[in-house]
């Protein structure tokens, strides 16, 4: 090999090296929670909260009938889901916000049955997730149809590879219509995949990241309503869905 070559293939080296560190530093910037008001986990006199190595804990602390779980996007600083699953809370409900190993789903979607979470035949349990956790929580549902009684699925085409069809519990999906990670003709293409009964909500302007509190990301599009719209207007469709 030729002095010359030698130097362009240390040169495309160096910058194939040099992208990667810097699509992961992007990567895990944006991931990280962004806006998050320390107040959001502070108890109040209606909410306690427990922080722990494997979840975020809302507790009412007056009587409550359901018990909400919630699995984060891919990657994704759970913190960034606290906003939402705190206003939920707020609507005398038990929340958990689960952390995922290494922020994958992927990893850690059987933590509500391996933390014995769903012992309460007293309690009505939903399950929901963003993104790869949503995928993740359509999987749970789907090994453990009689472990859960709802199931929510933000901003997410799945399921996929496997089907819901039959499934016998009430299904939502709610997908914002500017999203680029999950993209309303996927989600649609896969509707087969759902019960008939599944009921689809479309935030008009929403996009992929804002249905969490941090930075946007790769592959998305972006929203055209703020941030705080999309959270309220996914709060509403929750609540709706869940007192049904």
């Amino acid at each position: 090999m030729t002095a010359k070559k030698q130097t362009i293939k240390k040169v495309l080296k160096t910058i194939w090296i040099t992208a990667g560190i810097v699509f992961t530093l992007w990567v895990f910037y944006s991931s990280q929670s962004q806006g998050v008001s320390n107040q959001s986990l502070k108890e109040s006199p209606a909410i306690k909260i427990q922080n722990t190595d494997d979840y975020y804990c809302f507790t009412p602390k007056a009587a409550f009938k359901n018990v909400f779980i919630f699995y984060p996007g891919a990657m994704v600083d759970p913190k960034a889901y606290v906003p939402l699953c705190r206003k939920i809370a707020e609507n005398s409900i038990k929340v958990y916000l689960i952390k995922m190993p290494w922020r994958l789903a992927s990893k850690g979607y059987n933590k509500p049955k391996e933390l014995h979470l769903l012992c309460d035949t007293n309690k009505t349990y939903i399950l929901s997730g963003h993104s790869l956790g949503a995928k993740m929580a359509a999987q749970f549902v789907f090994e453990n149809p009689e472990l859960i009684d709802k199931l929510i699925l933000i901003g997410t085409t799945h399921p996929k590879t496997f089907s819901l069809a039959d499934c016998k519990i009430p299904v939502l999906k709610i997908y914002g219509s500017k999203d680029g990670v999950a993209d309303e003709k996927s989600i649609w293409d896969n509707r087969s995949k759902l019960p008939k009964t599944a009921k689809f909500q479309r935030i008009e302007g929403g996009n992929h990241s804002q249905f969490g509190y941090y930075g946007f990301q790769l592959g998305d599009n972006k929203a055209t309503i703020s941030r705080e719209k999309q959270q309220a207007e996914t709060l509403k469709i929750i609540m709706d869905f869940i007192n049904e």
